[in-house]
């Protein structure tokens, strides 16, 4: 089957409902890989092609699923795997409710998913050894995390605070009652 042909079919499986679908009760027969990637940026191509049509990517985006380091798109009949070069979403924007530890950080990702960072929705920073930048992950859903863009990246920093932490200084912050650390603080 061509990979036209697999995202058609994929298409015609998908559930009507709204939000994703519960592709965690779903064991299809893996079908193979299909040509379609998730770059870091958030941007969905198809045959090395960005898909235009935001409904569509909204579609895909609710039938995703990880499983150890793959990427699928499930349907209750078939999975294909598909390449996602950092995290299949980016949150995009913030919003702050309350301060200090009764603060609550909401976030919307690219596909439009509402996130309440907290327990169930923790934040977490990875710093890369080499460059030593930071990239910001919020979970979405089961283990799929979004990339927190950069600018809203700038915002957690704004409402960052100082907390210690294993006897260290730690910045970081409060969101359903979770201190959420960001980095350490730095030394004068």
């Amino acid at each position: 089957m061509t990979d036209s042909a697999k995202a058609n079919d994929l298409l015609a499986q998908l559930p009507k409902g709204k939000g994703p679908a519960p592709v965690h009760l779903w064991n299809p027969d893996f079908c193979g890989d299909i040509d379609m990637r998730i770059a870091r940026d958030g941007t969905w191509y198809y045959l090395g092609t960005p898909i235009g049509r935001k409904p569509m990517v909204k579609l895909f985006s609710n039938i995703i699923r990880r499983d150890g380091d793959d990427y699928f798109l499930i349907t209750p009949v078939e999975k294909v795997g598909i390449k996602v070069d950092d995290a299949p979403f980016v949150a995009v924007s913030l919003e702050v409710e309350g301060d200090g530890e009764n603060q609550l950080l909401r976030f919307t990702s690219n596909v439009e998913d509402l996130i309440e960072a907290g327990p169930a929705h923790p934040l977490r920073v990875v710093i890369d050894p080499d460059t030593q930048e930071p990239s910001p992950y919020v979970l979405v859903r089961n283990n799929l995390e979004a990339l927190v863009h950069r600018n809203v990246f700038y915002q957690l920093v704004e409402l960052a605070v100082t907390r210690r932490i294993d006897g260290e200084s730690w910045l970081g912050v409060w969101s359903g009652g979770v201190f959420f650390p960001v980095g350490l603080e730095p030394r004068d």
